[in-house]
This record gives C-alpha cells, sequence and structure tokens, in this order.
C-alpha cells in the first residue's frame, strides 16, 4: 500500500515493522512487515484498531511496539496500540492517554517506560506529557509539565537517562528553547542557555561524546543550513563552525559507525533535496 506520515521500527528479529499513515485518500489501519533475508514484504495477520497517521512507534524492551495517539479519521487520539511481533497481532492497551496529541514524540526510558511529550490536540499545543507503563499498559501524566507548549519538536535520550527536548512551534511561533526531562522526579526544567536559532522539522543526533548535533529546520520564515551542538556538562549550545552546504528541514539524520552524522535529503521553499551531507564531530 502505498503510505505517507507513517511510522517505520526495526524488530528485534532484523524484521520492519511500517503501520498507518496516509494513502493520500484515506488513512491507514494497515500494517506491512519487511523481511531482509528475501527483500520481501508481507501485511501483518490483523489491522490497527484505529486508522492513524502522525503517530508515534516505540520498541518495548519486551519486543513490542506501542503506536501512540496520532491523527485519526475523526481527529486527534488519545487511543494506543500494542502490536506482537509472535502473534502479528494488534491489541488496543488497557488504557488511554489522558490528551489526544499529534506531531509528538516518544522516548523509551532507560527503565523501559516511554515518555510521550507535546504535540497538538487538534485545537490547542500542549506542554503535557505522559508515561506508558508497560506492566499495566496504563498511562500516567508527569508529575509536572514543560514550560513551553511545543509540537515539531524533537526528544534525545540523554547518556544520563535524562530527556532533552529541543524546539519545535508553539502557539507564539517556532521557539529555540530546549527543555530537560528528569525521570526521579518526573519535572521539567529550561535549559540554562538556548539555541541561536528557533527551528521545527529539524534533527537532533545523539553523538559518541554525549553531546547532541541539533541540524537544519525552519524558522518559520526560512530553512536552515546551521547547525548547534548541546553540551549536556553545561546545558549550552555551540554553532557549529560551518553550516551545512544545503538549508533543508524534514531530513533525516544518521549517526555512522565511525561517528560522523550523516544528513539525508529533505526540503526547502523549491522543494525536495538530493544532497547528502557529512558532519564530523570535533
Amino acid at each position: 500500500v502505498a503510505r505517507e506520515f507513517h511510522t517505520a521500527s526495526l524488530l528485534n528479529d532484523g524484521k520492519v515493522l511500517v503501520a498507518g499513515g496516509d494513502s493520500g485518500s484515506a488513512f491507514l489501519n494497515t500494517a506491512e512487515l519487511y523481511n531482509p533475508s528475501t527483500q520481501t514484504w508481507a501485511t501483518t495477520t490483523g489491522n490497527m484498531a484505529a486508522a492513524r497517521r502522525y503517530h508515534t512507534a516505540s520498541l518495548l524492551n519486551d519486543g513490542k511496539v506501542l503506536i501512540a495517539g496520532g491523527d485519526g479519521i475523526s481527529g486527534s487520539l488519545k487511543s494506543a496500540e500494542l502490536y506482537n511481533p509472535s502473534t502479528q497481532t494488534w491489541t488496543t492497551t488497557t488504557g488511554n492517554m489522558a490528551a489526544a496529541r499529534k506531531y509528538h514524540t516518544a522516548t523509551v526510558l532507560t527503565d523501559g517506560t516511554v515518555l510521550v511529550i507535546g504535540g497538538y490536540s487538534g485545537s490547542a499545543f500542549l506542554n503535557t506529557a505522559e508515561l506508558y507503563n508497560p506492566n499495566t499498559q496504563t498511562w500516567a501524566t508527569t508529575t509536572g509539565n514543560m514550560a513551553a507548549a511545543r509540537r515539531y519538536h524533537t526528544a534525545s535520550l540523554l547518556n544520563d537517562g535524562t530527556v532533552l527536548v529541543i524546539g519545535g512551534e508553539s502557539g507564539s511561533g517556532v521557539v529555540n528553547t530546549a527543555e530537560l526531562y528528569n525521570p526521579s522526579t518526573q519535572t521539567w526544567a529550561t535549559t540554562t542557555g538556548n539555541m541561536a536559532a528557533a527551528r521545527r522539522y529539524h534533527t537532533a543526533s545523539l553523538l559518541n561524546d554525549g553531546k547532541v548535533l541539533v541540524a537544519g529546520g525552519d524558522s518559520g520564515s526560512a530553512f536552515l543550513n546551521t547547525a548547534e551542538v548541546y553540551n549536556p556538562s553545561t546545558q549550552t549550545w555551540t554553532v557549529t563552525s560551518n553550516d551545512m552546504n544545503v538549508a533543508r528541514g524534514y531530513h533525516t539524520a544518521s549517526r555512522l559507525n565511525n561517528g560522523k552524522v550523516l544528513v539525508v535529503g529533505g526540503s526547502d521553499r523549491a522543494g525536495s533535496i538530493i544532497q547528502t551531507e557529512l558532519y564530523t564531530p570535533v
């Protein structure tokens, strides 16, 4: 099935689960499995209960995949579903999220719980976050909320177990702020410094030294070729010594085995981008 705005998850057996999305004429509740050994696709035995796009997909410690929220036929969703790779079937979680949301992020924490952050309800930007407990299949809102409601942000699990939320868009426009989530206290704190540029549709890559590279994005008025590095020791940002060759948003960034970061594709005001770039950490 042709689809966009879907998710793709690498399973423990090496297969890839592609779930949901939009065919261009309908939202999808179907899922497909890619087998790298045969380079073939097969539809899963069962479908999701809800057709959805702009959702998140998180690989849990038990090998199942948690699909959360997204945009459904009737608007933003608060439901979540679990994919069981052993049976290729779907089940809805025991509880729903407190808030319907799309354009959010989902991060698997070191204890195996899943932190869902921010997003958009369909009528409001969200500063709330929720924790999914895979043992009980239930959700709980975190003790504290973010200082800024945001969507189109990124969320990175740092080496110390905290989560760094970067940029995005709030009701007042694109933001240059970042916040840290402390799982021990379930509270948020803004970082000491802000980014030099406000950005959404950017990427955030955890580097081998524990720092985070933020690349490109959209300021709200222009696509960006700038990049910045976050230092968790000082909670401050440093602009990289040179810019990317091409301004871009909606791209991907992959940390390679040699520690470099490969930035691929994306788009700007003129359309899709074919160029790729490599970042070498200092």
